[in-house]
């Protein structure tokens, strides 16, 4: 088995994390855990992961702490986020990850339907950036990471707005950097290509969607949760400490 690199400066540093408890998310937050980091995740899918921290806990490292909470719903998810601070302290990383690719097409669109996009995909990872500021502020450090998605790059159908979330996660990326960086706060963006969570394997991926992976990536095999979080666990780390404001694409070379 491989063995990954161990980053000693994530032990002890506080990590929040939106959708932690499936998917990506999930295993994001394993590998948090694993670095010896103190990590608190929101989500809304309850059993999954009040399971992912009895796991942790039962691995030998520091259960994440878990709250339910829909991250539409902005005054919830600050609050959250505050009381999570109030347990942990302030937080050092900040990885915007929940979202949902729900399939669509333009001439259905309504503009409830828009806006609920929006009210997943992109306006929750501002107001996230916003509640951990002034604890990064007092720190003098912090890195921030939002997760945007290949959808945009390669001009791929079926979810137009949602390809129009993802692709704003770049400009988020780069209109906070500068203001942030005078405050030792880094922020990056991570893009992920077509990641084999159970969600895409169940919903997505038949014979015709292998074909094109295929043929699509410059690497054989298939892209994995695990691989994005090598990537996150780097840019959370001392080791990227003049990263910021960039775009880190994991695709195995799709884009």
């Amino acid at each position: 088995m491989t063995e990954l690199a161990k980053f000693g400066s994530l032990r002890g540093k506080r990590v929040f994390i939106t959708g932690g408890g499936t998917g990506i998310g999930e295993t994001l937050v394993q590998a948090f855990c694993e670095q010896g980091a103190l990590v608190a995740f929101v989500d809304i899918a309850h059993d999954a992961s009040e399971a992912l921290c009895e796991r942790v806990g039962a691995a030998g490292h520091t259960a994440p702490l878990y709250r339910h909470c829909d991250i539409t719903d902005i005054a919830a998810l600050q609050g959250t986020i505050a009381e999570l601070a109030g347990k942990l302290g302030d937080f050092d990383i900040l990885v915007n990850n929940a979202a949902n690719d729900h399939r669509h097409q333009t001439e259905e669109v309504t503009v409830e339907y828009y806006d609920s996009r929006i009210a997943i995909n992109q306006r929750p990872m501002f107001f996230a950036v916003q509640s951990v500021l002034e604890g990064m502020k007092r720190k003098g450090s912090g890195s921030i990471i939002n997760i945007s998605s290949i959808s945009f790059h390669t001009k791929s159908g079926g979810y137009p707005v949602y390809a129009t979330t993802k692709s704003a996660v770049i400009g988020l990326t780069r209109g906070l950097a500068r203001d942030l960086g005078q405050h030792g706060i880094r922020v990056n963006t991570v893009t992920p290509g077509w990641v084999m969570t159970q969600r895409q394997i169940d919903l997505w991926v038949d014979d015709a969607a292998e074909a094109e992976i295929k043929k699509a990536q410059c690497l054989p095999g298939k892209l994995r949760p695990e691989h994005i979080a090598s990537m996150v666990m780097f840019l959370a780390a001392d080791d990227s400490a003049m990263c910021t404001a960039q775009e880190f694409i994991v695709d195995a070379g799709w884009v």
